[in-house]
């Protein structure tokens, strides 16, 4: 199965292809997802901290709190939200033409996995990659949403830049392990969003420490990272463990929040879920 563009020749005719309204300087102005009433990114600028395993829990999180949400795998090359979300197949169009959600666990869920086969990888160029992203974020037809989450893929480039200009951010989530050089890539992604005037909701510590399951002790494999936000007056809105149940119940298609959505591991994906709902800008 192969990814086919939705309207191929308007894509390639066209510096703005979508037809989005201009601001000065030839920059689009920032628009709105229909049927989404508020679209929080998370992000580490980083790889391998587990930002998936986060975004996916804290879609669940604030479905679990009552409120109708999504997510949306911006991560072009390497998508995560088809295996955390136990999906496979590809996306039916809808009778206007665009791409409809599929549903798993109560929430919706659009990604770049759902358009290609599982083993197939994509080598695109730059402009091919942002003419998919467009695709992503506008043609996708929504059923209302109360908070769609972007899990954001790894670095501080074209897509993490052209979502800050293209859409209206009302917050974001960083997520970052503790150690320092975890850390340094964090900082980035928090300029970034300062540069854009993406508004901060603050920074998630994922496999803060280890707890011992046999003896309770707590062990910080990492020394602890929140007080080096600080100065960037970024809170820390929770810490999750590094813990076995959450890696294995990721690897199944089964996020906690969904397998043990009671539980002590489930806790942290809550009070991040509450510290969006709670978020004033």
């Amino acid at each position: 199965m192969s990814f086919r563009f939705l309207h191929t020749t308007k894509l390639l005719k066209h510096e703005n292809p979508l037809g989005l309204p201009k601001q000065s300087k030839n920059l689009p102005i920032k628009q709105r997802i229909a049927n989404v009433n508020n679209i929080i990114l998370v992000s580490s600028a980083k790889g391998g901290v587990g930002k998936s395993t986060v975004s996916i829990n804290t879609a669940l999180a604030l479905n679990h709190l009552g409120k109708r949400s999504g997510i949306l795998d911006a991560d072009i090359f390497g998508p995560s939200i088809p295996k955390l979300m136990n999906l496979k197949g590809e996306s039916r169009l809808s009778n206007t033409g665009k791409l409809l959600p599929m549903s798993n666990y109560g929430i919706q869920s659009m990604s770049m996995g759902y358009l290609v086969g599982d083993s197939q990888p994509i080598v695109w160029r730059g402009l091919m990659v942002m003419k998919a992203l467009q695709q992503l974020l506008f043609d996708v037809e929504w059923a209302p949403l109360d908070y769609l989450v972007i899990d954001m893929p790894p670095g501080t480039g074209d897509t993490q830049l052209s979502i800050g200009q293209l859409l209206k951010i009302d917050g974001a989530i960083i997520v970052s392990t503790p150690q320092d050089i975890a850390m340094i890539d964090a900082v980035k992604g928090i300029v970034m969003f300062n540069k854009v005037n993406i508004p901060i909701i603050g920074l998630v510590e994922n496999m803060s420490y280890f707890k011992c399951p046999n003896c309770n002790h707590e062990s910080h494999i990492f020394k602890p990272g929140n007080l080096r936000m600080e100065k960037y007056g970024l809170e820390t809105v929770a810490s999750i463990p590094l813990n076995e149940e959450i890696c294995l119940q990721s690897d199944k298609g089964k996020p906690v929040l969904v397998s043990k959505p009671d539980s002590e591991i489930s806790k942290p994906y809550l009070e991040i879920a509450r510290s969006i709902i709670n978020f004033k800008k």
